[in-house]
């Protein structure tokens, strides 16, 4: 079973940059992101603000990741309703937080090669998915995800942003107990 886990020795890496900030949270953020798009395969969302954004300012992105939530608080009635679209094609997957299950790998994998617009929505904390995400995109995609209080991160996926994203990911072990040994999966 393949899934991975967020060791806390890894928090601090994951909280830097992978790719460009846009600051501010609100539609004129968006549209500039929207404005310096330029020939891309995949445009990804993940989180639900990003998401809510993105689709207001009339950009439909072909996966996008929500789970109700920012700030590890409900997002409210307007944000969940904003995030839904007619056009898109709804998963639910668990995930709890900290966690990449293999579900969610699954479902990520199939998406990328789905030409209508696909929606997971996770059960637990869709954060981390960003990182699938740009491991399994094609070159040229384009992953949004949000920073709290700071804006949108625009990670364009070139091979070595593949390279440097699937490394961490194989950093990411999850400690699993068996019969009171501890072994290590990924």
């Amino acid at each position: 079973m393949k899934r991975y886990c967020l060791p806390v020795e890894l928090r601090d890496e994951l909280r830097k940059l992978h790719g460009e900030l846009y600051h501010g949270d609100g539609i004129e953020t968006t549209k500039n992101i929207i404005k310096d798009l330029e020939n891309c395969s995949k445009i990804i969302s993940v989180g639900d603000i990003v998401t809510f954004n993105l689709l207001n300012a009339g950009l439909i992105p072909d996966i996008s990741f929500v789970d109700n939530r920012t700030k590890r608080s409900p997002v409210s009635d307007k944000i969940t309703q904003g995030t839904r679209h007619g056009h898109f094609r709804t998963i639910t997957v668990e995930s709890p937080p900290g966690t990449i299950t293999e579900e969610l790998l699954q479902e990520i994998q199939k998406s990328m090669g789905s030409d209508k617009p696909i929606q997971i929505i996770i059960k637990g904390e869709e954060d981390l998915a960003a990182l699938p995400a740009i491991a399994m995109a094609p070159i040229s995609s384009v992953i949004i995800y949000g920073l709290p209080d700071k804006g949108a991160v625009v990670v364009h996926v070139t091979e070595d942003k593949k390279k440097e994203i699937q490394s961490l990911l194989n950093r990411m072990k999850c400690k699993e107990k068996n019969n009171g040994n501890s072994n290590y999966q990924r």
